[in-house]
């Protein structure tokens, strides 16, 4: 693979002149992380992922990091039901500042027997020709019993044979492992699959026939069919690999008003329970919560219930782009008979100068995944995911956030998303929550203008005695801070106090224009995101941040 090169905005050979505006913002936040020029070096397919350090004594200790943003989830013509060109996407990334992507093709016999092979030839002359932009290859698994997953791997010799071995050895569609087909009553049998298939892949990570590979629940309660203890099931399966879930789906320009039609859900999320959702989730599921999904969306929730246990469930969000809203490129047609199913790939789209049907935006578009990393390269995009060094956000509301967490005796970084901070009982804290708001108009020809910062809190109370369990009792919004009057870079400090058990904080917030009364009462959430009316769900009008969790290990609780 020729060799990666630092991208624009982080390369001190390049001048400032030669940046977009975007440019310039990123290159101002490395430069204010003091971690431009040599200090954000180059990754390379030798170097160690880092880590965060081990935890000794009280405190804790994690390095500055910069924010790499990408989307995991992008569908080309290697997908059976998309429409775009590998080059389309890529060059799609590239307008709206990506700095990595992973294509994450449905799974199909096509696509395992002829289609990933020709895409990743494609991967490696994109690779090749801009070594400025990281290009994952990837699949989207269907879970046998469940919904889908974006697998991806570190690029390698085996990046493509792992997929297509797991694609034919685990995919709930080709082995008929789905609850809803007709062999798919057994759901026991398809379950327990789907945990051997997560074990299988750690296993190539832990051989050493790939470098990395990482999991992502995708769109989980778009059917409610990925139960709370299956996702536990995939978490405890291998938590190295199986990382967390989209904590916001794609499609997210799917109710734009006048658009779909009168029933349209931002998400895509328009579907009732059927008979293979999960009896346990209320109807109100199945619906987005200011475009993101129920189970990250409810304060107290399926997201903070997992957390409560005390481990990391990083969440992320994504374009899942398939077709994109008022585009007009519509599938080519098919030569004499070739189909799929026989050459893994659709034939390249045709221009119409007319609108054609869709609800997705462009990779980076609108929906974004921050990464925080202290080098430049694909293993520390998955390191820094699997460290839970993210945060996200919709049509681009901050240029940037740095959240760092404190003891108040001690100097230094502190701990940043993902970490683990240990306290005495009793102990002083601080939270520094670090803003640079949005300095350019976003791709609705909106500045997006941050109105409230959330703190949440949750109690940490270790393993649950019912793993279907989607309530976390003693979470709720602690603090609430108006920044509507606030422009460029600032701190909030917010004093926490440790308590006699251990705890987690994590943010969020929004452009203040559409908020209501949480899913589970105004006692846990008084202003959180609320559901648009069916047909009317403008995603430009209603845009939301969330970060990952901090951990704070009380002593001798």
């Amino acid at each position: 693979m020729t060799e990666q090169q630092l991208p624009t905005w982080a390369d001190p050979a390049v001048a400032p002149a030669e940046l977009d505006a975007q440019g310039v913002s990123r290159r101002q936040l490395l430069r204010r992380a003091g971690l431009f020029g040599a200090a954000f070096a180059l990754g390379s397919a030798t170097t160690p992922a880092f880590a965060a350090p081990a935890q000794r004594g009280l405190g804790g200790e994690d390095p500055r990091l910069a924010y790499l943003v990408g989307d995991h989830h992008v569908h080309s013509v290697y997908s059976h039901d998309a429409k775009y060109t590998f080059s389309q996407q890529a060059q799609a990334a590239a307008k709206y500042g990506l700095d990595w992507m992973v294509f994450n093709e449905h799974s199909n016999f096509g696509h395992a027997y002829y289609g990933a092979k020709l895409e990743h030839a494609e991967i490696l002359k994109a690779r090749a020709a801009n070594p400025r932009q990281l290009i994952f290859q990837g699949l989207e698994w269907y879970i046998p019993a469940a919904e889908h997953c974006t697998v991806f791997a570190a690029p390698g010799p085996n990046e493509t044979d792992l997929l297509t071995q797991f694609e034919l050895a685990y995919d709930g569609k080709l082995l008929g492992y789905t609850d809803g087909s007709a062999d798919g009553a057994n759901t026991a049998r398809n379950e327990a699959h789907a945990v051997k298939a997560i074990q299988w892949l750690a296993e190539q990570r832990r051989t050493g026939y790939v470098d990395d590979v990482l999991v992502l629940a995708n769109h989980p309660l778009r059917l409610g069919i990925d139960s709370p203890h299956e996702m536990r099931n995939w978490r405890d399966a291998a938590s190295e690999i199986m990382i967390g879930m989209e904590g916001a789906p794609g499609a997210q320009g799917a109710a734009i008003p006048g658009w779909r039609g009168t029933t349209s859900i931002r998400g895509e999320y328009e579907n009732k329970p059927s008979a293979q959702s999960w009896a346990g989730y209320p109807a109100d599921a199945y619906l987005t919560y200011g475009g993101f999904d129920w189970a990250t969306a409810t304060v107290g929730g399926l997201w903070d219930a997992m957390l409560s246990e005390g481990r990391l469930f990083t969440i992320t969000t994504n374009s899942d782009n398939h077709r994109t809203v008022f585009d007009t490129w519509k599938n080519g047609d098919w030569p004499a008979g070739q189909n799929f199913d026989n050459t893994g790939k659709l034939p390249d789209p045709v221009n119409t100068d007319t609108p054609q049907p869709g609800s997705d935006f462009w990779p980076g578009e609108f929906s974004r995944t921050h990464v925080g990393v202290t080098r430049y390269g694909y293993r520390a995009v998955m390191a820094g995911l699997r460290a839970g060094r993210v945060w996200l956000d919709h049509g681009h509301l901050l240029d940037g956030l740095d959240v760092r967490l404190k003891r108040d005796c001690d100097h230094g970084n502190g701990v940043t998303l993902g970490g683990r901070l240990r306290v005495r009982k009793g102990e002083r804290i601080t939270l520094y929550v670090t803003v640079t708001t949005a300095s350019r108009a976003n791709a609705q020809g909106i500045l997006p203008q941050l109105a409230h910062v959330d703190v949440i809190r949750g109690a940490v109370r270790g393993p649950v005695a019912d793993r279907d369990t989607w309530r976390a009792p003693d979470t709720k919004v602690v603090q609430s801070k108006d920044v509507s009057d606030r422009k460029g870079t600032y701190t909030l400090r917010i004093p926490i106090t440790a308590g006699d058990e251990s705890f987690y904080v994590r943010l969020r917030g929004s452009d203040g224009k559409r908020n209501g009364t949480g899913y589970l009462g105004a006692s846990i959430d008084p202003h959180g995101p609320i559901p648009h009316e069916p047909g009317n769900g403008d995603p430009w009008a209603d845009t939301w941040f969330y970060s990952n969790p901090i951990f704070v290990d009380v002593a001798g609780s």
